[in-house]
Parts: C-alpha cells; sequence; structure tokens
C-alpha cells in the first residue's frame, strides 16, 4: 500500500507560521479563523488540529525544535510503518519542510490516555503486542542507519563523565557520599559492558514516556516518533519500565509483562543491566533537579537502591 499522501496546504501553513511569529495580537481569534485547535500533548513541539476541505481530520505537527533529525526520523517513521496498516500509529499524509518550523500532516487517532485504563495490565499488554509489531518491521532507509535518541550508550555517557565530575564538583552536599556509592556500585557491576553488548537491532520510537501511549477500538496506540530510531529489544524493555512516567505501574504488573515485551531467558541479562543503567539515568537527571522535584528524586534514589539490592523483584 503507499502512503496515502494528500496535497500539503501550504497557504494555511504560511498563515498559521505567519500568527504564531506574532502577526496578530490575539492568537486564539487567529487559529480559530484558520479552522485550527491548538491541541494538548506536545512537549517538546506544536500541535494542532484541522479539518481538511475533504472532511478529513488532520493532526499538524509543527516543529519548534528540529535538532537531532527530529522532523527527519518521525517522517521516516511513519512512512515506513504506514504499509502495514497498524492501525494503531498515525498515517503520514504530507511533510512540508519549509522554514522556519518544518511540519507534517497525519491522521488523527481516537482513544483514552492508557495510564486511566481500569484494567492496567491489559492495557499494557495491549502496548507490549503494538511494540512487538513496530519492533517486528524491518528497518530500511534512514532508521537503518540511525540509533534512536538516548541509547544505553548515551546513558553511560551520563554516568561515567557529566554526572561524576557534577558531583565531585559538590563535595560538601550531603546527598554527593550516597549518589557515588550508587555510581560506584554500577561500575563495579559490569553492567556498562551488558549495555554495550551487540544486539539485533530493531525499530524504536525512541520515547518510553507512556503518555504517549491510548487505547483505543485497535488496540494500544502511540504517537510522536522524532526520537525514532534503531535501539534493541532489552534496551528498549527496560527504557519503558524505568521511564519515570513507569512509577504509575506496580512492579507486580511490569514483572508478569517481561515476556511480552520481549525479555527472555537469553537477553535476561542484558534486560537488568539495562535496566539498572537506565533508573540510575534518570536518578542523575532528578538530581540535577533536586530542590524543585524533591518527591520525584526520593522516590527514583529508593528505585535504584531497590535495583541494586537483593530484594530486586526483577532478579
Amino acid at each position: 500500500m503507499a502512503v496515502p499522501l494528500i496535497d500539503v496546504p501550504t497557504d494555511l501553513l504560511a498563515e498559521l507560521r505567519r500568527v504564531r511569529a506574532g502577526a496578530d495580537d490575539d492568537l486564539d481569534a487567529a487559529l480559530s479563523a484558520l479552522d485550527l485547535r491548538p491541541l494538548t500533548g506536545g512537549m517538546q513541539n506544536d500541535l494542532y488540529l484541522w479539518t481538511s476541505p475533504h472532511g478529513e481530520d488532520v493532526v499538524i505537527k509543527l516543529y519548534v525544535k528540529t535538532d537531532r533529525q527530529r522532523v527527519e526520523r518521525e517522517w521516516a517513521a511513519l512512512t515506513l510503518l504506514a504499509p502495514h496498516q497498524l492501525g494503531t500509529v498515525p498515517v503520514p499524509l504530507w511533510h512540508d519542510d519549509a522554514p522556519p518550523e518544518p511540519a507534517i500532516g497525519m491522521t488523527r487517532l481516537h482513544g483514552q490516555p492508557l495510564l486511566e485504563a481500569a484494567d492496567q495490565l491489559a492495557a499494557l499488554r495491549a502496548l507490549a503486542r503494538t511494540t512487538a509489531q513496530l519492533q517486528a518491521v524491518p528497518l530500511t532507509g534512514l532508521l537503518a542507519k540511525l540509533p534512536r535518541i538516548d541509547t544505553g550508550e548515551h546513558y553511560m555517557v551520563r554516568l561515567t563523565q557529566s554526572w561524576p565530575e557534577l558531583l565531585a564538583g559538590q563535595p560538601n552536599d550531603p546527598l554527593t557520599p550516597a549518589m557515588q556509592q550508587l555510581l560506584a556500585a554500577w561500575q563495579r557491576s559490569g553492567d556498562a559492558d551488558l549495555v554495550a553488548a551487540p544486539a539485533a537491532p530493531i525499530l524504536s520510537r525512541g520515547d518510553a514516556n507512556l503518555l504517549n501511549w491510548m487505547t483505543t477500538d485497535n488496540g494500544a496506540a502511540c504517537v510522536d516518533f522524532e526520537y525514532a530510531g534503531f535501539s534493541n529489544v532489552a534496551f528498549d524493555a527496560a527504557d519503558l519500565i524505568e521511564h519515570i512516567s513507569g512509577r504509575a505501574v506496580s512492579d507486580g504488573i511490569w514483572t508478569q509483562l517481561l515476556p511480552d515485551l520481549g525479555v527472555t531467558g537469553a537477553n535476561r541479562r542484558q534486560f537488568g543491566a539495562n535496566q539498572r543503567t537506565c533508573a540510575l539515568r534518570w536518578l542523575a537527571v532528578l538530581w540535577k533537579q533536586r530542590d524543585r522535584r524533591r518527591e520525584e528524586f526520593t522516590i527514583q534514589r529508593e528505585r535504584v537502591e531497590l535495583l541494586f539490592s537483593s530484594a530486586n523483584p526483577y532478579a
């Protein structure tokens, strides 16, 4: 099946960029006049809902941030997936690369936030099924050459270079010794070698945030592919479970889902190493914001300590 491209609404996009640049005093009124409705959920970039002249709901994603090949990654992922007709990812409609803010048009998905599902286990099993379908799509083109954003190797740079340097610069901080002890435990564990070990490449969205998932009539659907690239099953499973949004899910549920997420006896040690690495990376992120996000930092510290202890439920 060919990607069902439609004509780029060039005039609409030009006017949208004009009003976003401050050409109108009342942005909301200007957007309404263009039949555009801002959508929530675009953390890095901006989303609008537009009804095309043919009556189709179109989501317009306008890229405020274009670093790290975000636009190219998302377009490559959506066009790679479109022929497989999964029904759980947006279908790409058009790509407009005009400056200063390139845009992609895609179909709209209808559903409810996955984390609000009454049956969380069933919802996450559906997520695992969709993830397995994505991972089964053969990698070609750009995504066969580009690793996903935030790889295990990228996380290790933070844990071996930037965070140790920051901690060394704050020897009088009462938290510094405990953080250095956790880093030392990770360094002794041999996890870094397992994270860096070769593994079969699979297609990855590159973003483990559960807020990008919804439950639909077709199963669990996901949006936001601007971090897409190749990865491996063990890392992506670990990254999903250890994303801070994953703390809304109990370990009892996550451990039941490990086989669904592709964690087997063959890659279990790699998964464990990646899991501890991902959790420690999040601790490093929250350590920098520990005064503003104190509760999250405390929860994450307890999480890391659990994963390095004999009580680790995944061991």
